[in-house]
C-alpha cells in the first residue's frame, strides 16, 4: 500500500520535535515526494513505526532523577507554570519525567491521544523558550506503551489523569530543555455528530464498530472539480487556514482500490498549518471551513492531487477519494 503521507516520527525524531517545536507542540515533519509534489504532513503524535536503525535510547540515571526532583514549578493546572531550575546550567544525560501535580480528570491509557499545553525553559539559563499558553495553540501527544514514543514521558503519562502537570527534561543536541506538559483533554478517536444523508453519484461509506470506514466505489464518471461532502456534521470549532488539524483518514482510488489510511496504523495523523500544509491541494482546500467532529468525503480530481504524475501505487491522472474524520484543530 502506497502512503501519500510519510511517517517519519521515530523515537529520535519525536524527541527532537519535543525539544524544538513548541509552536506545533511535539511535532516532526516529513518531506516532499521526489517529484516535488507535497505529500507529507507534520505529525504531532508519536505514531510511526520504531526505526530499526536507531540505537537504544539511554536510560535516566539516579543523578538525572535526583536533578529533576530539584526542579520546582509554580502555577495551578490550566495556567502557564513558572519553571525554576536549581542551578544554571542544568543538565540531564537522558530523558526523565515525573508527576509534579496530580490530575483529577480521566485516567490516561496506552493509545490515548490527548490535547496538551506545554511550557519549556532552556537548561543553560532557565529562560522560557516558549509556551502554548501564550501562543494560544495547543498540541497533541499520543501515549505509547511500546517504546515508539518517548518512553520516559509515556511511562509517567500512563500513571496520570487529565489535568496533571508532568515535569520532563530532555537533552537535545547537547542542551537540556525542561518542560511542563499538561494533558487537558482526551481527543475522540472518530467523528462524532449528526449523520448526513448520502449524495447520489458519490462513493458510499460504511463504518465498522470502531469507526473505520469502508468505501464502496460509485458508478459513472468521477467529478472534475473538488467535491467536499460532509458525511457526519460535527459541532466543534471550524477549521481555519493555518490550524494544525488531527484526523483519521482512508484513501482509495475512484474505482475503490485502497492506497493509504491512518486507521491501520492505530493512531491519528496531524496536518500542520492546513491551507498551506505539505499535502495535496485537495486536503488544503477541502478541510478548511469544516468543523471538528465532522467526517468529510473528499473527491479529489487529478489537478488537486498528483496530476499527470504517478505516485507509488497511485497511477497518473487519478481521482482520489478520502474519508476524513476531523478529530481536533488548534
Amino acid at each position: 500500500m502506497q502512503s501519500i503521507v510519510r511517517r517519519t516520527t521515530t523515537r529520535r525524531l519525536a524527541a527532537a520535535a519535543l525539544a524544538a517545536s513548541l509552536a506545533l507542540a511535539l511535532t516532526a515533519c516529513g518531506g516532499d515526494d521526489s517529484d516535488g509534489k507535497p505529500s507529507a504532513t507534520a505529525t504531532a503524535t508519536s505514531t510511526a513505526d520504531a526505526d530499526p536503525s536507531a540505537s537504544a535510547e539511554p536510560t535516566a540515571s539516579a543523578e538525572d532523577i535526583a536533578a529533576l526532583e530539584k526542579v520546582t514549578i509554580d502555577g495551578e493546572p490550566g495556567t502557564q507554570p513558572t519553571i525554576t531550575l536549581p542551578s544554571a546550567p542544568f543538565s540531564v544525560s537522558a530523558a526523565v519525567a515525573r508527576v509534579a501535580t496530580d490530575g483529577d480528570g480521566e485516567a490516561l491509557g496506552a493509545g490515548d491521544t490527548v490535547e496538551i499545553q506545554l511550557t519549556a525553559v532552556n537548561g543553560e539559563d532557565g529562560k522560557v523558550i516558549g509556551s502554548t499558553y501564550t501562543d494560544e495553540a495547543t498540541g497533541t501527544w499520543t501515549v505509547k506503551d511500546d517504546g515508539s514514543g518517548i518512553p520516559a514521558l509515556d511511562e509517567v503519562l500512563l500513571t496520570t489523569k487529565v489535568g496533571a502537570q508532568v515535569l520532563f527534561a530532555l537533552a537535545s543536541d547537547g542542551v537540556t530543555q525542561v518542560y511542563v506538559l499538561e494533558p487537558v483533554a482526551k481527543i475522540p478517536t472518530r467523528a462524532e455528530g449528526t449523520a448526513v444523508a448520502p449524495v447520489e453519484g458519490l462513493p458510499t461509506v460504511t463504518l465498522a464498530d470502531d469507526g473505520t470506514p469502508t468505501v464502496t466505489a460509485a458508478t459513472g464518471d468521477a467529478p472534475t472539480t473538488l467535491t467536499v461532502q460532509p458525511l457526519i456534521e460535527g459541532s466543534g470549532k471550524e477549521v481555519e487556514a493555518g490550524d494544525n488539524v488531527l484526523v483519521h483518514y482512508s484513501g482509495v482510488l475512484w474505482d475503490g482500490t485502497p492506497f493509504d489510511d491512518s486507521w491501520s496504523r492505530g493512531a491519528p495523523f496531524q496536518v500542520s498549518s492546513i491551507g498551506q500544509a505539505q499535502v495535496i491541494d485537495g486536503w488544503n482546500e477541502g478541510l478548511v471551513g469544516q468543523k471538528v467532529g465532522s467526517q468529510v468525503l473528499l473527491v479529489v480530481p487529478p489537478d488537486k492531487g498528483y496530476g499527470d504524475k504517478e505516485s507509488g501505487s497511485i497511477p497518473a491522472n487519478s481521482t482520489l477519494v478520502f474519508v476524513v474524520d476531523i478529530l481536533w484543530a488548534s
